[in-house]
């Protein structure tokens, strides 16, 4: 099994190289392409306006000067002798849950994955506002990665599909399984934009430096890691909302 791997993180980040342990329990035959700089929110931007280069590391291993949908298209059109079996994001540092998943690079190279016919997994290890400006555990991740991903290589995969993993920010041992859940939903209105005054005297802004509450009564990704579960989410490339089609379409009846 060909399995290629990407990030939105960067080709140095730690959470790669905990996906490389992860995948090496899988296959031998591990590809790498992702971005040279960190592109976290990129979300599935592609690069049109510049050039994109290429850097090779190492034989199998390479990055790329753009974004994860960049990397993932190099990998497919120019670097692989054949289609991959399957492309992992991530480990993300950070967690890719409910409508964040629209901002995220990492689902996003996922996203590129479904609509190339591959099997693509995003995985996310999300970790609590103490862990900020400090080293992040991918320990549950590493721990559970297999576990999540060994049932979904044969599981089927509707077309333009992707699967989208959280890990709670908690020890190995403590996590208490896995769910498959429904993406939720944030609270927007708990979010936050800071402003600052740089040395210059101009101000800046931070975006969403605030934890951002989820609205509760919903069993979704963002309950089941507050709960301490892995959350396994199946999300669609297919934004129509089926039920509006036929009320908008008898607004422009004659």
């Amino acid at each position: 099994m060909r399995i290629l791997l990407t990030n939105d993180d960067g080709i140095g980040a730690p959470g790669l190289y905990v996906l490389e342990k992860i995948a090496a329990r899988l296959s031998d035959d591990i590809w790498i392409c992702a971005p040279s700089e960190e592109q976290s929110g990129a979300g599935h931007s592609l690069t049109l306006t510049r050039p994109v280069r290429l850097h090779e590391h190492a034989p199998k291993r390479f990055s790329v000067s753009g974004t994860p949908t960049d990397a993932v298209t190099m990998a497919l059109k120019k670097l692989l002798p054949a289609p991959p079996d399957l492309i992992l994001s991530g480990v993300n540092r950070g967690a890719n849950l409910g409508d964040d998943v629209t901002y995220s690079g990492t689902v996003s190279a996922a996203f590129e994955g479904a609509l190339a016919g591959v099997r693509s997994i995003a995985l996310s290890q999300v970790y609590s506002r103490e862990g900020l400006g400090h080293g992040i555990s991918f320990e549950a991740a590493e721990f559970w990665g297999e576990k999540v991903l060994r049932p979904l290589l044969d599981a089927p995969f509707a077309e333009r599909t992707l699967v989208n993993i959280n890990f709670p920010p908690l020890p190995a041992e403590e996590v208490r399984g896995i769910r498959v859940v429904r993406q939720g939903f944030h609270d927007y209105s708990r979010g936050s934009v800071v402003e600052g005054t740089d040395p210059r005297g101009f101000s800046y802004f931070w975006f969403g430096l605030h934890g951002i509450e989820h609205t509760p009564g919903h069993a979704s990704d963002l309950e089941a890691i507050d709960e301490g579960y892995v959350a396994v989410t199946p999300l669609t490339l297919d934004f129509t909302h089926e039920a509006s089609l036929a009320s908008l379409a008898g607004r422009y009846s004659s």
